[in-house]
């Protein structure tokens, strides 16, 4: 039997909202780093801010600190030839996961992507969340944007941060040696890690999202930028909100990638049938991957991480979320997405919705065949 993730008391979190927030948190672990970091992300951008973490990589390194670093092979591109040499001499070891190559979106075996984004100090702090490294302000494919991306990460220290830690030297088992991390308690927050891979994790992030919903009685409230729920996630938030539960969801409004835009969208009617509130973020690109549930009850649930909730994410790519049991976590997360809506969600009205063209229509119908070609092509059923 499948065991359930190990929530443990005896942690403190700080919850960052962008790489502004993110970056200098991050940055100062690492320039306190004594022993080993290591470092994972899906899209490494030496681009503004992100070189102050490239720096901070660098300085640390310098020092004698072990750094391991590994970016994926879809999400990053070639590492420009300064920072490779530069990393050399310091002593940076980075890799590149699963290199995608010219050929990599006809192979359906290459889609499943490293699309965590972690790093664990001296085993005693880690992060964990959505945020790439990556600038707010900058797209590597749209270019400058006029407002800072929306997403979340959360600075963590307590037993988790030993979870963390033993899931990303699994990756470097064939790379340098590690050693293992010393048992750590403390006093706080109950925090769970949440995974998915191809193995022993299939299906973690699904169920907790379905057992959390089953069990909520005042709301929900997620954000999520590439959203396509199967059955069972759209079944339970339409049971929720059937038996009251105010349900929000927090969804991309801008153009960014065809499929994920548009096949979202085919599911609209559903939700909004069933009671669903939809808001579309505007100002910016939305890149979260939170959700919070019953923030104002003494059982109240929230979770942070790499995890979208669509096929991609859930049946394919590599992911991490850490879960959280504690309300004061969860009234501050739901505070930062209430805002988000308020002041950049554009509401999505049933009637009007309705009344979309055909050509919107014949994308959503598009987008969606693709999303199920792909999932044909790599056997997976959602």
């Amino acid at each position: 039997m499948r065991q359930p993730p190990t929530i443990q008391g005896g942690h403190q979190l700080h919850l960052l909202e962008g790489a502004q927030a993110l970056f200098p948190a991050l940055i100062e672990a690492l320039d306190q780093a004594r022993t080993d970091v290591y470092i994972e992300t899906y899209i490494f951008d030496v681009t503004g801010a992100g070189s102050a973490v490239a720096q901070a990589l660098e300085r640390t390194a310098l020092r004698g600190v072990r750094v391991w670093l590994v970016v994926d092979g879809a999400g990053t591109g070639d590492l420009p030839a300064e920072w490779v040499e530069r990393f050399a001499r310091a002593g940076v070891v980075w890799r590149v996961f699963a290199p995608f190559g010219p050929w990599g979106w006809f192979v359906p075996s290459r889609w499943r992507r490293l699309h965590r984004k972690l790093c664990v100090v001296d085993k005693r702090v880690a992060f964990c969340g959505g945020i790439n490294l990556l600038d707010d302000w900058h797209d590597p494919n749209h270019g400058a944007l006029d407002r800072p991306r929306l997403d979340f990460a959360v600075q963590v220290q307590g037993p988790v941060v030993q979870d963390i830690h033993q899931t990303m030297s699994q990756l470097w088992r064939a790379w340098p040696q590690r050693r293992p991390p010393p048992h750590l308690a403390a006093h706080g927050v109950q925090v769970g890690l949440l995974l998915r891979d191809n193995l022993t994790h299939r299906g973690d992030i699904e169920r907790a999202y379905l057992k959390a919903i089953a069990s909520a009685r005042q709301e929900i409230v997620i954000a999520n930028a590439y959203f396509l729920p199967g059955r069972r996630l759209r079944r339970a938030l339409a049971l929720a909100a059937a038996r009251g539960v105010r349900v929000r969801v927090l969804l991309q409004g801008r153009y960014e990638y065809f499929m994920q835009y548009h096949a979202a969208r085919a599911v609209y009617a559903q939700l909004l049938a069933a009671g669903i509130e939809i808001h579309e973020y505007q100002p910016s690109f939305l890149h979260a991957k939170v959700a919070v549930i019953d923030p104002e009850h003494a059982r109240s649930w929230a979770t942070v991480g790499s995890s979208n909730l669509d096929p991609l994410s859930l049946l394919l790519a590599r992911e991490a979320n850490l879960l959280v049991l504690d309300a004061e976590f969860a009234r501050a997360l739901h505070q930062r997405l209430q805002r988000a809506m308020n002041e950049g969600g554009q509401v999505v009205v049933a009637e009007r919705f309705a009344q979309r063209g055909r050509r919107e229509r014949l994308r959503e119908w598009l987008a969606l065949a693709l999303m199920r070609l792909a999932l044909w092509l790599t056997g997976r059923r959602y």
